[in-house]
Formats: structure tokens, sequence, C-alpha cells
């Protein structure tokens, strides 16, 4: 896995051949209300940024581009979240998201995430995302996408 640099909370993530990897531990503020088991939106929210990721570094790579190399990453957003929930996921434990893009149009794309803790699969996800297209030279057509107009 070969780690890359970022802003914001520190964990693990990177490559592993075509496949992308985060490593996340959730908190004991990150239950649902069953000790010491994860809220399930959490997850939901694991794969659904995770899975965005993973696209988006497909078409950054796609471009000749890499992981940190300065260039802007493509954006996306998603347009269907598909999740089930496999086994409780344990809080306090590394989760190890994997992602793979499965399927590819020229603006949208498919990935499934799988979540493993201690070695067990928890959670699958299956996320396609949407290109948000460059407007004005920069990289968050959302306004525009969803017909705002800033």
């Amino acid at each position: 896995m070969r780690a890359v640099e970022r802003k914001g909370p520190p964990f693990p993530h990177g490559l592993a051949g075509d496949k992308t990897i985060t490593i996340y531990t959730l908190q004991p503020e990150h239950t649902g209300g069953i000790p010491d088991f994860a809220y399930g939106g959490l997850l939901a929210s694991l794969i659904d940024c995770h899975s965005a990721g993973s696209a988006s570094l497909y078409l950054q790579r796609k471009n000749g581009n890499e992981l940190g190399d300065g260039t802007e990453p493509p954006r996306f957003v998603t347009s269907t979240l598909k999740v089930d929930y496999k086994k409780p996921a344990p809080l306090g434990v590394p989760l190890k998201a994997i992602g793979t893009v499965t399927e590819i149009h020229p603006k949208k794309y498919q990935v499934n995430t799988e979540v493993v803790a201690n070695d067990k699969l928890v959670v699958t996800g299956e996320v396609t995302v949407v290109l948000l297209p460059k407007i004005s030279g920069r990289n968050s057509g959302a306004d525009e996408m969803f017909g705002h107009r800033p």
C-alpha cells in the first residue's frame, strides 16, 4: 500500500495494485446505541466516501496522473448506494475498506467496496458515482449540476 500525504484526520489510505484501501478505526462515540458496535450509518458513509475516492483515483490514473502529485483530482457525487451489513462492526478495531472499480461509463462509475474487521467481512457496498463537470476552471460543478446558480 502506498500512503499519500493529505490534510484532515490522519488515517492510512492508498493503493494495493488496482484496489484502493482505507484503514479507519471507529471510536466509542461512533456507536448507534448498541455498546461496542458501530453505527450502521457511519459504515455506509465510509463505503460512500471510499467508493467516490476510488473512482476519482481510477480516473486520475487514466488521465496520466498519480495520487499526491499535486493534480486536482476529479470529483464525484453518489448516484446510488447499496449497503449490505454482514456482521456487526466492532468499535476500536481497525476497519479496512477495500474498493474496486467494476463498471465504467464516460461519466458514471460503479465501485464495489468491502469493509473487513478482524479479518472478517462486516459490510459490503455497491456504489454508483457520477463525475462532476469542471465549471469555470474549478472542479466542483455541483451547484450547476443540480440546477442552482451561484
